[in-house]
């Protein structure tokens, strides 16, 4: 079992029957949703969930896992999603997947938020990852020469030569701040911006992390003096 599935499957555990689950995107969490999956077909497993993008819908649905609109379900008992980074007060950068926007829209609205990661994400400090903004696609190097005056290079991500459009049908933008001190202030900075619709950072919403290595999954819970 590698580092990603090692966790992923150990943070299923937090799901009992009954329960509404948000389903985040990536590949730690694909391992969450396949053993979810697995428990609903040998275990009898009963849950209802919420995807974060069409790819988890898509995987979700090829498992037999129920679906249901965030509207209808709202509040969910937990979220279970990846991160691309977190630091030690447990803030998270998010979006290497493009889903960063329908992720913090179903985190949000979840009663606990439970992140699953390899070590390598684990960090003292946001940064070293770029920070990915879900912008407008109207007018986007407008807005990119808006952020980038925050202190950043923007960069639009890009697949065989054309941006990458989210399923919200958006452009994303990574942007190098360095390491960044206040994530929260930046956050802030940037959704004041016109064109920006979301950011990456996942600021004060995470509740425990389960983080795999060599040594097996530890899990940091906020609060609890991580």
């Amino acid at each position: 079992m590698n580092f990603k599935e090692a966790a992923g499957v150990q943070a299923a555990g937090v799901v009992t029957s009954g329960m509404k689950v948000g389903l985040g995107t990536g590949s730690t969490v694909y391992y969450t949703i396949l053993e979810l999956g697995r428990r609903m077909k040998e275990e009898g497993l009963s849950i209802t969930g919420v995807p974060t993008s069409d790819a988890t819908e898509k995987l979700a649905l090829e498992l037999g896992i129920p679906l249901a609109e965030l509207s209808e379900l709202e509040p969910l008992d937990v979220t279970i999603d990846g991160a691309d980074e977190v630091s030690g007060s447990l803030d998270l950068i998010k979006g290497g997947g493009a889903a960063h926007f329908r992720e913090k829209m179903v985190a949000a609205v979840s009663k606990r938020l439970v992140i699953v990661a390899d070590e390598s994400k684990a960090v003292e400090k946001l940064g070293a990852f770029t920070v990915p903004v879900e912008i407008a696609a109207y007018g986007w190097k407008s807005t990119a020469r808006r952020v980038e005056a925050l202190g950043c290079k923007a960069v639009c991500r890009e697949r065989n030569g054309q941006p990458v459009v989210t399923d919200n049908g958006n452009y994303v933008l990574d942007c190098d701040f360095g390491l960044i001190t206040d994530p929260g202030t930046l956050d802030r900075k940037l959704k004041a911006l016109l064109g920006v619709l979301e950011t990456g950072f996942f600021v004060g919403m995470a509740d425990e992390v389960y983080i795999a290595g060599p040594e097996g999954v530890r899990v940091l819970r906020r609060g609890a003096g991580q």
